[in-house]
């Protein structure tokens, strides 16, 4: 007779989890989707090399508790490869991303960073043996493909490839960066690791952004923007996605991957009036669809 009262007992449980994952999915990808709205709002008042400054300082700070916590476990003779992990895969990627933002819509971005999987299976073949098989390397060529012509696109009559590119070559490196840090710093808290990594990519930004740091008063709408930038999309949304991680495993939380887009040019399109192209929604199918058939290869 008590297994069915501990079925009973159970059962809100499950039913939260249920629907608690795909909320928080979409929850990870509105807030990924936003930080290119964040980044078109402020770069242009705060130029590339301020804005990823307070972004990286503020995301590192947010963070900083699990790296206090596990500080035992980061010897000295890590943090050269921090270093060389945290330039890689947060500060030059950022960069790239905000310069972008000064010269396209929000969407681009959002649209290029899902390169990042596809950048992810090309960087483990290319430099660490890593089988990438028939469908993925049909999935990367179609992800490519989904990248030029994002990059031929135009919008209000003005050409956006550069910016396209610099989200691509930002995805090549966040791909760079996934496969150093499975091979160098596995078994580390993720949390930790990403405020090391973080707050060295800070450092290793501050001399650009006090040479760059704009001269005129910087309004108030891009502080927040810068804020949000960092506290939410950077430092709050790993602590989300760390956790995702931890119930459901690496595989399904990339998922999230397909969410950022859409969230991206929608932001941009409810928010700022940003227009969406038919290059645009060309691109996001190509990429996105590439993205899927690569994942779905990979399980």
């Amino acid at each position: 007779m008590s297994s069915p009262n501990v079925a009973v007992a159970q059962a809100p449980g499950e039913e939260l989890r249920g629907w608690l994952t795909p909320l928080e999915l979409c929850v990870l990808g509105a807030i990924w989707g936003a930080s290119f709205l964040f980044m078109r709002i402020a770069a242009d008042d705060f130029g590339p090399a301020p804005l990823v400054e307070v972004r990286l300082a503020l995301g590192s700070l947010v963070l900083l508790p699990f790296l206090w916590r596990a500080r035992a476990r980061f010897p000295l003779r890590l943090w050269p490869k921090l270093a060389l992990i945290g330039a890689i895969n947060s500060a030059v990627p950022f960069l790239l991303f905000a310069w972008a933002a000064q010269r396209a819509p929000a969407g681009i971005g959002a649209i290029a960073n899902a390169m990042t999987v596809l950048f992810t299976a090309l960087v483990g073949f290319l430099f660490f043996g890593e089988r990438i098989g028939t469908r993925r390397s049909v999935a990367l060529l179609v992800g490519f493909v989904g990248v030029v012509v994002l990059a031929s696109g135009k919008i209000a009559g003005m050409s956006v490839g550069a910016a396209a590119l610099a989200g691509a070559a930002a995805s090549l490196l966040y791909g760079l960066g996934i496969n150093l840090v499975r091979r160098h710093l596995t078994g580390l808290p993720p949390a930790a690791v990403a405020s090391a990594t973080l707050g060295v990519g800070a450092l290793l930004t501050l001399p650009l952004a006090i040479a760059w740091w704009p001269p005129q008063l910087i309004p108030a709408a891009s502080w927040w923007s810068a804020a949000a930038l960092g506290v939410l999309c950077t430092g709050a949304a790993f602590v989300l996605y760390y956790r995702l991680i931890g119930r459901i495993g690496a595989n399904r939380a990339s998922t999230v991957t397909y969410l950022i887009p859409l969230f991206g040019v929608g932001w941009a399109w409810w928010l700022l009036d940003e227009p969406l192209t038919w290059s645009m929604a060309l691109a996001g199918a190509l990429i996105l669809g590439s993205v899927a058939f690569s994942q779905r290869a990979s399980r």
